[in-house]
């Protein structure tokens, strides 16, 4: 007996395999040309919405799984909304600035520093919309239902005219300033990032203690005694310019088994010494000591002679001890070598006593020619490396340990700041750059009061890991070395610093009708800034020499400066300092 003919099934056209791979392309067809997303919203239409804002994908490559992990969660999520009622309009994004961008078009052979800009920039333009494409076809191949036919892209005039606007509002509203701080720097990309760019990774560097010695003690420490520090960038050393120690923490100064007499934390003596320690003498023996307050000015010969060259040009006094509270007795010896154009307290601590700014270190990352180490690399990445590039590191021990100055080297495991995109080491470099004063009392009260009426899934992460970084706030910086974006729509008098920001083509209006008194040419100088700015092609064939002459020009009542100048004021500004 054949059993097949035993089983009682149904007839039906329905088919026995799903084959999707040959028919869900067919399906998703006939859903863009049926308009299917609109179709279903639009059942809706009238009744309570519920808008999803999509945090939007970078338009570089395919989507991985990643993106479309996170792309069907949001589209579960509206599509059950949508079938419980509500109006669920769905617009995707894509962010299409920025570096990864530029990278992109570079690593095709492009070399941005050989043409003009505008030409690169209608590069970067045309990558960009030909990788949305790519993405967005993808997205409607995994079946994802959204207002595909109307996209936000961050290179669409509309948002970059909602972005200029919302720039100018902050700047009457004076929480944009310029200022010399020290920013999360990229040796690679030679560009700054937001602290939100930022990774941690473990890495093992090379840290030092070294031996400062005493050049005027004031009466109360002698020129034979050496400040000891703890450092794990050796690179910054060829710019320090003052020590700072705790003013209430209690200090030593110590006769050393090996014979030199030392200054440093009393709290950590042992960890530092201790190795010193003979089984017929002891490490070390306390001469004298001392609260970090009775060590401030007090005087050390400077590490290496560039940085007292500089000091002596600027007219500046430095290599002194200064005091302050950050410094901490958890590692080290309890004093810290300060470099204020490599971090946010050494920055501190140099404007709180004028201390001489030294800069040993370009934007690529490579040492100066004054220096002993001139070319080498402060961070070297493992490319450059291979490359032939020479770590400044492991050469600035080799000349503190010739000099008889170094007093240990000990390798450490340690975190240290990368790039997320590009997973290259980074450094804090001091740069004029420009923000967003987040810091403001009232606009940081606002964003954690914000912060309270979101409903956090889970909540934790509002009272925790998003408010905790709310409550210590800094200063956002916005400048980006970059020609693929918007640029900073503000403008500084080089003479006066009084800055002016406009926020649209009406209100440059008004001010060019204000300073020049001309309400007749302003059509014609309305088309000078189009074919100068809003066209992107052309601006870099316009005069950029004028752009002095605008930028005083807004300050003199009697000056009548053209648009096309005001315009070329922005795009020099944008070029030189974005």
């Amino acid at each position: 007996m054949n059993y097949k003919d035993t089983l009682l099934m149904p007839k039906t056209d329905f088919e026995m395999r799903g084959n999707l791979p040959k028919k869900e392309p067919k399906y998703v067809e006939r859903w863009q040309e049926n308009d299917m997303y609109n179709k279903v919203i639009q059942q809706n239409e009238g009744k309570d919405s519920f808008v999803f804002h999509d945090g939007p994908p970078y338009a570089n490559g395919n989507m991985h799984m990643g993106h479309m992990l996170n792309k069907v969660i949001k589209d579960v999520i509206c599509r059950y909304k949508n079938m419980n009622g509500f109006y669920t309009p769905y617009i995707p994004g894509w962010d299409t600035h920025g570096l990864p961008i530029e990278n992109a078009i570079q690593k095709l052979g492009v070399n941005r520093k050989e043409m003009p800009t505008a030409k690169f920039r209608e590069k970067c333009d045309a990558y960009a919309h030909e990788q949305v494409n790519k993405q967005m076809a993808q997205l409607i191949r995994m079946g994802t239902f959204a207002d595909y036919k109307h996209p936000y892209l961050t290179l669409q005039h509309e948002f970059e005219a909602r972005q200029i606007e919302v720039f100018a509002k902050m700047a009457v509203d004076g929480l944009i300033f310029k200022g010399l701080k020290p920013v999360y720097w990229s040796p690679s990309s030679e560009s700054a990032l937001a602290e939100a760019e930022v990774e941690y990774h473990d890495i093992k560097s090379p840290t030092i203690f070294v031996k400062f010695q005493v050049k005027d003690g004031k009466g109360i420490l002698d020129n034979d005694v050496n400040f000891v520090i703890w450092t794990t960038t050796p690179w910054t050393l060829c710019s320090n310019i003052a020590l700072c120690v705790n003013p209430d923490e209690t200090y030593a100064r110590v006769k050393a088994a090996d014979g030199f007499t030392y200054i440093m934390a009393e709290a950590l003596l042992e960890n530092v010494l201790g190795r010193l320690k003979k089984e017929d003498a002891p490490a070390y023996e306390i001469l004298e000591t001392y609260k970090g307050k009775d060590l401030e000015y007090k005087e050390y010969e400077p590490l290496f002679k560039c940085s007292g060259d500089v000091a002596a040009k600027q007219n500046k006094k430095g290599f002194f001890v200064t005091c302050d509270s950050y410094v901490t007795m958890s590692d080290g010896t309890g004093i810290v070598h300060i470099a204020p154009a490599f971090g946010e307290d050494d920055a501190r601590v140099g404007r709180k006593y004028d201390a001489p700014f030294v800069q040993m270190v370009d934007e690529a990352g490579v040492m100066k020619p004054e220096t002993p180490f001139a070319g080498m690399r402060a961070k070297p990445t493992k490319k450059e490396m291979e490359a032939g590039a020479i770590n400044c590191d492991v050469e600035v021990l080799k000349e503190l340990e010739g000099r008889g100055i170094l007093f240990s080297a000990p390798k450490v495991e340690h975190e240290y700041p990368h790039c997320w995109r590009c997973d290259t080491p980074l450094i804090y470099y001091a740069r004029e750059s420009w923000f967003i004063k987040m810091t403001d009392p009232e606009v940081k009260a606002n964003l954690i009061a914000n912060n309270k009426t979101i409903n956090w899934i889970p909540e934790t992460i509002g009272t925790g890991r998003f408010g905790a970084w709310l409550e210590n706030v800094q200063d956002w910086g916005i400048s980006r070395n970059r020609y693929w974006g918007t640029p900073l729509n503000i403008w500084q008098c080089e003479d006066c610093g009084e800055m002016m920001s406009i926020g649209s083509i009406e209100e440059l209006k008004e001010k060019y009708i204000v300073v020049s008194g001309d309400a007749e040419n302003w059509e014609q100088a309305k088309s000078l800034l189009m074919s100068g700015s809003h066209n992107r092609t052309t601006f870099d064939g316009l005069a950029l020499s004028e752009n002095s002459e605008a930028l005083a020009a807004l300050n003199a009542e009697t000056a009548a400066p053209t648009l096309q100048q005001l315009s070329v004021g922005l795009l020099k500004y944008a070029e030189e300092h974005r």
